[in-house]
């Protein structure tokens, strides 16, 4: 099975920031290559005055009178205020830049504070406190300075949704009290579920949009809904390879995949139904590859697949509903020979899919 890639560690924003800062020339050559740039073309614009003018003609032997000597004057003196301009510019878009930096030095430093008191309420006993860590983080994902903290935001969340949790107990009267804290818990998974379906998508004007972010759900159990619909994978890497979809409707309707790679290697599509009704793959990667559709439904009807790389390598079809009916386009990398001859009847092909793709 195709391990998936994973990506460089983002660059400490810290350190890209102390590089930015690094790149400000020095005040002294600034303000040296200014004075020369201004000199040039003061001496520019006065040669070419004097061409102007016919310098050859002027009678070499004329003596300066007391109001051309005051004109020549007050010419110098206009000079020198337009360098003390261009000297003042320089320092104060100098300024300018050392105070941006201190403004994102002092929203990075408060958005660590807030980041570190919601990564404590998320690892609270209280199912309620890290509902509120959970929120918390949304918010400052949202509200991250740039786009390393808000990745940083986002992998929390992921990498809570993958740990191991005590499974339901069952109804038992006996065992109410840890059946209510499933339930609890439970309540914090697909909420994080819902929040990343809900930033996932196009900006709606109530959530600001993770596009572009990186997304890993590899192993997470999905039995809830899930909204993806009109969302645009591009430049990202999203991971759902081994995720279970096992309850629920998650819904890809109308979404793009233009870029990027997106993953549901191994994935299991057990029971709950999950749509790509409409969906355009038209470039990136999409891997299917060694998934099993055991049950629920699963959707492609009218999805166009105009280009990229959309593999079913080793994918398994052994129950539930999948339907590719009205799909446009090339078949996808090797999804009729893990169909299988004769397709069984939960399988719907488009009737151009009849022979096996090469």
């Amino acid at each position: 099975m195709r391990a998936i890639p994973r990506r460089e560690s983002t660059p400490n924003p810290q350190t890209a920031l102390d590089d930015r800062e690094l790149r400000l020339s020095p005040v002294g050559q600034v303000l040296a290559a200014t004075f020369a740039t201004a000199t040039l073309v003061a001496g520019g614009i006065f040669c070419s005055l004097l061409l102007v003018l016919d310098f050859k003609g002027i009678d070499n032997t004329a003596k300066l009178d007391a109001k051309t000597l005051f004109d020549l004057v007050k010419v110098s003196f206009g000079v020198v205020a337009g360098a003390g301009a261009l000297v003042a510019l320089v320092v104060a878009y100098r300024r300018q830049r050392v105070d941006e930096a201190g403004a994102h030095r002092e929203a990075t430093r408060l958005h660590t504070e807030r980041f570190t008191a919601a990564v404590q309420q998320l690892g609270s006993d209280s199912p309620a406190v890290r509902l509120g860590g959970v929120h918390a983080l949304a918010g400052l994902a949202d509200d991250a300075p740039d786009q390393s903290l808000r990745q940083t935001c986002i992998d929390v969340l992921c990498a809570y949704l993958q740990l191991p949790y005590t499974p339901d107990p069952g109804g038992n009267p006996a065992h109410q009290e840890e059946h209510d804290r499933y339930l609890a818990l439970r309540k914090v998974r697909h909420t994080i579920l819902r929040l990343i379906g809900n930033h996932y998508r196009l900006p709606s004007g109530t959530y600001r949009s993770w596009q572009g972010c990186d997304l890993d759900l590899c192993d997470v159990t999905i039995d809830c809904d899930m909204n993806f619909s009109g969302a645009v994978f591009s430049g990202a890497q999203v991971a759902f390879s081994r995720a279970t979809f096992s309850d629920g409707h998650v819904s890809f309707a109308n979404a793009t995949f233009s870029a990027g790679e997106v993953y549901f290697i191994g994935c299991t599509f057990s029971s709950g139904s999950v749509s790509f009704e409409g969906a355009v793959f038209s470039g990136g990667s999409t891997f299917f590859g060694g998934a099993t559709f055991s049950g629920g439904e699963v959707d492609f009807t009218r999805a166009a697949f105009s280009g990229g790389d959309v593999n079913f390598y080793d994918a398994v079809f052994s129950g539930g509903t999948v339907n590719f009916g009205e799909a446009t386009g090339r078949p996808p990398r090797l999804l009729l020979i893990a169909v299988g001859t004769p397709v069984p009847a939960f399988v719907t092909l488009p009737p151009s899919w009849s022979l096996p793709a090469l």
